[in-house]
């Protein structure tokens, strides 16, 4: 009962324990089976084989690569790509995948090397906001823009055109940021190696898990498929034990556990969701959703949203906008947080990332998001 992740699952046994006593069973199954829980069985699956090692390793050697490149010395470099292209590799692998990628590498590297809080909870926020934001170059990776990108016919070239550019600029601005105010921690504790002690995966079997990412992506919306791909994932992994290591399996349980309880419980919140939505102009929605974002998954929010009808193309923007903007504030306004959280919170001083602290680090790059996509 300790684990933040539980929360939303036990609310949900409450709420469906009173449905039964209240309602009766026939009541209580029609609303489960009215709920979708498509994006927590999606957030695991893709978690896990994201987390595997043969991934991790591909995408470490990327971020090393890039880092060479860079006039800067390994540690800050290093850092400064995991918190800018990681997020923005969420647009075509999902956020969920960036989410994990990104926080096992920062924790690998730095994490475990006992860093000042301040760093830990400033680094949190941004990589919280840059997720959130950077899955906004595609029409198929933020939850949030999943959710309405086919009621409102948005393809990848809208994307990139009215939002992407935008996040891009807010992503490399809050990533530089930080950088270079803890360039000096950083460079004296980073340890810049993946905590394995199995050797390089060979590349067929990197190939191989990749096969497997890219399908899962592609068959997002179908749960079938996907969760089929997973079960074949799960056999090959048991076949070549000796390039794994343990997969994500509780991890990517418990986030999935926390998402579902989130949907189970959502679908009673349209009643005042709606009503707040409709009712206001585009500016003060933006702000609107930035703000209740924070208190509720963005992906529910854009979604009770796109039920309004008759929405101008400036309230599709601003909701769609200020979702993403307010996805890093907290733990629960963004899908892909639990995986950051649930992979990093080991790391914090009593095994807890406090929710007010996590909200301070995070203020400042909401800022800057804000700034991108209302000035920009």
């Amino acid at each position: 009962m300790a684990e933040v992740e539980v929360v939303f699952g036990f609310w949900a046994f409450v709420l469906v324990a009173t449905l039964l006593a209240l309602a009766g069973s026939e009541a209580t199954v029609r609303y489960l089976e009215e709920r979708s829980f498509t994006e927590p069985l999606f957030v695991f699956v893709i978690m896990v084989i994201a987390a595997s090692r043969p991934i991790l390793q591909g995408v470490l050697t990327l971020v090393r690569t890039m880092a060479r490149l860079m006039p800067l010395p390994a540690p800050q470099a290093v850092y400064f790509l995991c918190l800018f292209v990681v997020p923005l590799l969420g647009s075509f692998i999902t956020e969920p995948a960036a989410m994990t990628l990104a926080a096992i590498m920062l924790r690998d590297a730095y994490f475990s090397s006992r860093l000042s809080a301040r760093l830990q909870y400033v680094t949190l926020g941004v990589l919280f906001v840059n997720v959130s934001i950077g899955g906004t170059l595609t029409h198929f990776a933020a939850p949030p823009v999943l959710m309405v990108a086919a009621k409102w016919q948005w393809d990848t070239a809208f994307m990139i055109m009215h939002f992407g550019w935008k996040a891009a600029a807010a992503v490399i601005v809050n990533a530089a940021v930080a950088t270079w105010f803890f360039r000096n921690e950083l460079a004296a504790k980073a340890q810049l190696e993946i905590k394995n002690g199995k050797g390089q995966v060979p590349p067929v079997v990197t190939a191989v898990h990749l096969f497997f990412l890219i399908d899962v992506v592609v068959f997002a919306h179908h749960p079938v498929v996907f969760m089929g791909l997973f079960l074949f994932f799960l056999g090959f992994t048991e076949a070549y034990k000796r390039h794994q290591d343990r997969l994500f399996l509780r991890e990517g349980l418990m986030v999935a556990f926390f998402l579902a309880g989130l949907v189970t419980l959502g679908g009673l919140q349209q009643w005042w969701l709606q009503a707040t939505l409709s009712s206001v102009n585009s500016t003060a929605l933006y702000y609107i959703a930035t703000a209740l974002t924070a208190v509720t998954d963005n992906a529910a929010l854009t979604y009770l949203g796109s039920l309004v009808q008759g929405v101008t193309p400036e309230f599709k923007y601003a909701l769609v906008a200020g979702a993403v903007t307010g996805g890093g504030l907290t733990v629960i306004a963004n899908a892909p947080n639990p995986a950051g959280f649930s992979i990093l919170k080991g790391y914090f001083h009593d095994d807890s990332i406090s929710p007010l602290y996590l909200f301070l680090a995070a203020v400042p790059p909401t800022g800057v998001a804000i700034f991108a996509f209302q000035w920009l």
